[in-house]
């Protein structure tokens, strides 16, 4: 097999741009109006913490961040889509690519970082609710949304460096509906050896130890709120934190589920299945999530719209 250094492009080929495939017109709608609704229902939650005062707080300045994330995590991804499935041309360049997948990379690792803090924020405010203020005051909170957006440039950067060392044969057909770089791996025949090192020591601080920070983060939680005696008090306490429990779970279930699957031909149409999930409709689920069971943000919207 005839070794290729200089790839000029790849062709993006997922599971529902087959030949046989009949369902042209209702992939183009279903990625179409999953961009769309993403995008207003990110700009709407932005829009109310940005106007409503009293949800200038660190929590929902963590949510703003989260939903900026979200959109670019749809904006990086279905537009290039949508045009390949009304143009027919699959191709896309080696730089395009990896200017995707380096976004990708950004967007994925701040949103790991954002999610770890929004669990420190919870665990501050049920565990230490009187110190709060000081803890989590504007300047600690400022430094720690510029640490997240910086380490994840740098981390990008760097995972995408090690991606360029690669080696790639005859094959250059991405089985994925983005350039991701497990189907790059896929179709890689050599110089993953600097890829590996990244990915473990990534897979590792931004992986293990935020997931076990959050774990640990809601034991101490949940002991706390079991303490309390009167019934609506925990109930009120497990409200403030169910939210961004139930995007934890989403997040890293998701993504595990895509990420740690071995690579097989068995598996080929379910991993496009579950990345689908995770890259575009899990973005729409964040806002929805927060939206639907947080008073603060239903009542600060329906007075923007009365």
């Amino acid at each position: 097999m005839e070794r290729n250094t200089s790839v000029l492009a790849f062709h993006i080929l997922p599971f529902f741009m087959k030949a046989d495939n009949k369902l042209y017109i209702f992939n183009i709608v279903f990625f179409l109006s999953i961009y769309l609704f993403g995008i207003l229902v990110n700009v709407i939650i932005i829009t109310v913490i940005c106007l409503d005062f009293h949800l200038h707080t660190p929590m929902y300045l963590f949510l703003c961040n989260l939903s900026i994330i979200d959109m670019c995590y749809l904006t990086i991804i279905v537009p290039k889509l949508i045009y390949i499935l009304l143009s027919q041309n699959n191709t896309i360049s080696f730089t395009q690519c990896f200017i995707q997948m380096y976004f990708v990379f950004l967007a994925g690792i701040t949103e790991i970082m954002i999610i770890f803090i929004m669990a420190y924020d919870r665990y501050v405010a049920i565990c230490h609710p009187l110190d709060y203020h000081r803890i989590l005051n504007k300047n600690i909170c400022m430094i720690l949304i510029i640490v997240t957006w910086v380490s994840g440039c740098l981390n990008s950067f760097l995972f995408t460096s090690s991606i360029l060392k690669m080696l790639f044969c005859s094959s250059f057909t991405i089985h994925q509906f983005f350039c991701d770089v497990k189907a790059l791996i896929n179709i890689s025949c050599g110089g993953t050896e600097m890829f590996y090192g990244v990915m473990y020591s990534d897979s590792f601080v931004f992986g293990v130890v935020p997931f076990v920070c959050n774990l640990m983060s809601y034991v101490k939680i949940i002991r706390i709120i079991l303490r309390i005696k009167s019934k609506d008090g925990r109930r009120k306490a497990f409200s403030t934190c169910s939210s961004h429990l139930t995007i934890l779970v989403i997040y890293f279930g998701s993504g595990a589920a895509v990420y740690m699957m071995p690579p097989s031909d068995h598996y080929d149409i379910l991993e496009q299945i579950l990345t689908v999930f995770y890259a575009t409709v899990v973005p729409i689920l964040n806002p929805l999530i927060y939206s639907l069971r947080n008073k603060d943000v239903m009542n600060s919207l329906w007075k923007l719209l009365s």
